[in-house]
């Protein structure tokens, strides 16, 4: 007796009938994939990093349509002062370091490989505890219109900063 796939031939070889594959994502499932296949890429991003002692530094590393994916560095004690994102939702993964979040649901501490996934007005602030400098991917969706500050930090004075992804 035949098989399917000896009758039918190989589903996989007849391109026709596979669904087409998605040139960007267009979940938040599929936009933690996306930083997770970026941040395993050290290749694509690690020769871009700078460190800047004076404020964050930050290079948007791709766009896409409807989202922006972007690179930060943090050096010890720097933040981005409390914020929400206005109507973006994002994914923040911790590429090197250790960054430290602030949010009304209490302080979490973010070693590489951690991330975190936020809807549109959801309040935190994203600081370098640590004593080395830390690196970050932050991809948003759609991409990042604006950044409202929300009043006083929850850390140190240095969290102050002019806000930036």
């Amino acid at each position: 007796m035949n098989s399917d796939v000896q009758i039918a031939g190989d589903p996989l070889a007849i391109p026709h009938l596979l669904p087409p594959v998605p040139a960007h994502p267009a979940t938040v499932a599929g936009f933690v994939g996306l930083a997770r296949s970026i941040a395993a890429d050290r290749g694509a991003w690690a020769h871009l990093v700078r460190y800047d002692t004076t404020s964050r530094w930050y290079h948007r590393l791709r766009t896409g349509p409807g989202y922006e994916v972007w690179l930060l560095s943090w050096v010890p004690g720097q933040g981005s002062g409390r914020h929400d994102h206005g109507p973006s939702s994002g994914v923040l993964t911790v590429l090197e370091g250790e960054l430290t979040e602030h949010a009304a649901t209490g302080r979490r501490t973010l070693a590489a490989g951690a991330q975190r996934v936020f809807a549109p007005g959801y309040v935190h602030e994203v600081v370098n505890d640590a004593l080395t400098p830390a690196v970050s991917l932050h991809v948003y969706f759609p991409g990042l219109t604006e950044m409202p500050m929300h009043g006083a930090p929850h850390c140190t004075p240095s969290a102050l900063e002019t806000a930036a992804p």
